[in-house]
């Protein structure tokens, strides 16, 4: 099946390196990344997983677990964590979701059989805490990925849904943020008191909210 924005996140329950786990009832309250990986023991993965781990207090800071998932057992994953370990110089400190049976792949559509039909391709998934999807992205074998874009991404998806802005190319916390379309002049004077740029009418910057 494939997954859109504002699909709720498919159910599963499945083993994982903290034990057996139901999803949504896992992630509770909390926004949740779910990333994947073809299998153990890859180069580029290797070097993912030690950066998710070195990012742990940034994860706590914005209400988010992350996990990952592979093809491979249990036991595979952490002889792989101790890999990363030594390599990376960061203990593997969220779960990895064992997906020997490819129950997990199927449901978020991680096989794709044109680039390889045994193991996953390496996506990304943004959930809310209604269990909505809210990003999506699907990285090639040989990139890897940029997790402070990830970030970045979670930090506007956090932003926009508590204030009525949006962000704009290349926007970064702190930056000047756009009002929506959908907010008028008059609503705008009341949300923002302290004023905004216009560029065009549909164009308006106005200070990041805090």
């Amino acid at each position: 099946m494939s997954i859109h924005l504002g699909d709720i996140a498919p159910d599963f329950e499945q083993e994982t390196t903290i034990g057996r786990i139901r999803f949504h009832e896992w992630l509770g309250d909390s926004w949740g990344i779910l990333f994947s990986h073809p299998k153990d023991f890859t180069p580029v993965c290797t070097t993912e997983l030690g950066a998710v781990a070195k990012l742990a207090p940034e994860w706590a800071k914005r209400n988010t677990k992350v996990i990952g998932l592979s093809v491979d057992p249990v036991g595979s994953h952490a002889e792989w964590a101790a890999d990363i370990a030594d390599t990376q110089g960061a203990t593997v400190n969220f779960p990895i979701i064992a997906d020997a049976d490819g129950k997990v792949a199927a449901l978020y559509d991680m096989i794709h059989p044109a680039a390889d039909p045994k193991v996953t391709v390496r996506t990304v998934f943004i959930i809310d805490p209604a269990k909505k999807v809210r990003l999506t992205l699907t990285y090639p074998p040989s990139a890897g990925r940029n997790f402070n874009e990830i970030l970045r991404v979670l930090d506007s998806l956090q932003l926009t849904d508590r204030h009525k802005v949006t962000t704009p190319a290349n926007w970064q916390e702190g930056d000047d943020v756009i009002i929506a379309p959908s907010v008028s002049d008059e609503q705008a004077r009341a949300l923002f008191p302290n004023g905004w740029k216009t560029l065009r009418p549909y164009l308006r910057l106005v200070a990041q909210p805090r």
